[in-house]
């Protein structure tokens, strides 16, 4: 409290009155402000980034195959890539996390890899797609949602074989 207005004192009349008539800063004032703006500089630091739950980008030969266009015959990946009654991720044109299964020999589905739950990103776990954020599961072949949390089943992603490729659309 300020005792001469009765009032909670600012930050800068406690600056204010740390300096002394000689125009010098007290090495507590220094350090006190000083930590305020690390504080501040952590805080911001610490926004910035994502979840952790998501791969900072598609792998290398996800990349190659990428091409130069963007959208609908944009490659996810190789059929060959794909276990049979198994999944592998991928992301699409505009960088979303997809999963692409194959339930049996030549039949490709894909569906997002964000979790109706929370927004995790789902990744293959075995036999299964699993959600690391709560533990959802769903189906690779059907995108059902079998256990854990969420409400319902991962969203459909349109795709089909060209040229031993899954493609977008």
């Amino acid at each position: 409290m300020n005792p001469d207005t009765g009032s909670r004192s600012t930050r800068l009349e406690v600056v204010m009155d740390s300096i002394s008539t000689d125009g010098s800063v007290s090495r507590r004032t220094v350090l006190a402000t000083g930590g305020g703006v690390a504080l501040a500089a952590s805080t911001l630091a610490a926004c910035g980034g994502g979840d952790g739950t998501t791969p900072s980008g598609p792998s290398s030969s996800q990349s190659a195959m990428a091409g130069a266009g963007g959208g609908a015959g944009r490659v996810l990946a190789k059929v060959s890539d794909v276990p049979v009654g198994g999944a592998v991720s991928a992301t699409d044109a505009q960088g979303k996390p997809l999963i692409v299964s194959q339930p049996s020999a030549g039949s490709v589905v894909a569906f997002s890899a964000i979790c109706t739950h929370m927004g995790c990103t789902v990744a293959p776990d075995g036999k299964i797609l699993r959600c690391p954020c709560h533990g959802s599961t769903y189906d690779p072949a059907t995108g059902t949602n079998t256990g854990g949390p969420a409400p319902r089943p991962l969203s459909k992603v349109t795709v089909s074989v060209k040229d031993g490729n899954v493609v977008e659309g």
